[in-house]
């Protein structure tokens, strides 16, 4: 990306701004617990024993070896934390943060977020810490400049890359790394400023130093084409764990198709819009027993048509209208059941 000389000026008050901000995270594991997870790695270590494989400047005190790494950025001065759920995914794992100024701190893991691809970190630190400010991602446009700021590839602090937002509303399939599991994620911000595994949970900022989104996802193999969570998300994580102490998310309780008109011509179905509730999987169920959805009777092969009077389309899903709901909320729906068009009325429950 080419800037002028104004623009350069602009982005290096920006870096400036928000990079005493930024964040490493360290994921370390038990040398103990690494042997039990991959059995191959160490089968042939020294006298059976796992921690002799490893280089010994490689292990802590604690008898960890780190096994990865992030990036974060502090959202409040006394040490809270945005990052990737995938970045601190592992539940046996400990993680420390260390800051720009190289002060390092063991993090607690208060939340992560059950449906977005955000967690919540917190230090403690022993003084005041600088912050990155919150922007609005509601308001965004195509060609808008942004940064990405992390730690690139978990090893090259203060790494900053720029560019545009190339689209909004993204809905993808995506991996944190290569082979690993794949994770629908959808709303998100894409842009081509360049986003590596080591950056994610760092910052993507507007031209003011305002973070519009968490850097998250790269489409692996393929150029310039990277994405980000909208901040509003992590915005309402934050108040979520304020009020409640925990992250509330709604639960409908029903697994679906979105419909296509190629969709429709190949099922022989009655629409070409909206959610077709069908299971995945033999032995899976179209609608989880227990579940809002089921308590309001719908059935494997109802297709709701609409949420609230708005049609449901590939480009608005049934998970897009959930996530601007919350539990205990009521919303009508509109299905079609053998042919016949039914209202129906579901009070949405917490997701645990």
């Amino acid at each position: 990306m080419i800037l002028d000389k104004r623009e350069k000026s602009q982005t290096i008050e920006t870096v400036k701004k928000v990079m005493p901000a930024v964040v490493s995270i360290t994921i370390s594991k038990n040398i103990k617990d690494l042997a039990k997870e991959m059995p191959e790695y160490f089968k042939d270590a020294p006298l059976g024993r796992p921690e002799l494989s490893i280089p010994p400047e490689q292990i802590n005190a604690q008898g960890q070896v780190q096994v990865g790494g992030g990036s974060g950025f502090i959202v409040d001065a006394e040490g809270v934390i945005l990052t990737n759920k995938h970045v601190i995914a592992e539940p046996n794992a400990s993680y420390t943060v260390i800051t720009n100024d190289n002060q390092t701190y063991d993090a607690e893991v208060l939340a992560r977020d059950p449906v977005n691809d955000v967690a919540i970190l917190k230090i403690k630190p022993n003084k005041k810490l600088p912050v990155v400010k919150l922007g609005n991602s509601r308001d965004l446009e195509l060609g808008q400049n942004v940064l990405a700021i992390g730690n690139a590839l978990g090893i090259f602090k203060n790494t900053v890359s720029a560019g545009i937002i190339s689209g909004l509303s993204r809905a993808i399939s995506a991996q944190a790394e290569p082979g690993s599991a794949f994770q629908e994620m959808r709303g998100l911000i894409q842009t081509d400023a360049a986003i590596n595994p080591g950056n994610s949970g760092g910052p993507l900022v507007d031209i003011f130093g305002q973070a519009i989104g968490i850097n998250a996802a790269v489409v692996f193999g393929a150029q310039n084409i990277n994405f980000a969570i909208p901040i509003q998300a992590a915005e309402r994580d934050l108040a979520d764990l304020k009020k409640y102490g925990r992250i509330k998310r709604p639960l409908l309780g029903l697994r679906y198709l979105m419909l296509n008109k190629d969709i429709q011509e190949k099922l022989k179905l009655a629409c070409d819009y909206g959610a077709y509730v069908v299971r995945e999987h033999p032995l899976d169920q179209a609608v989880i027993p227990g579940s809002p959805a089921a308590a309001a009777g719908l059935r494997e092969g109802d297709i709701i048509t609409d949420w609230d009077g708005k049609k449901i389309t590939a480009e608005k899903s049934i998970q897009d209208f959930l996530s601007d709901c919350a539990p205990d909320d009521k919303v009508a729906l509109k299905i079609l059941r053998d042919g016949k068009e039914l209202n129906v009325g579901v009070t949405l429950t917490e997701r645990k």
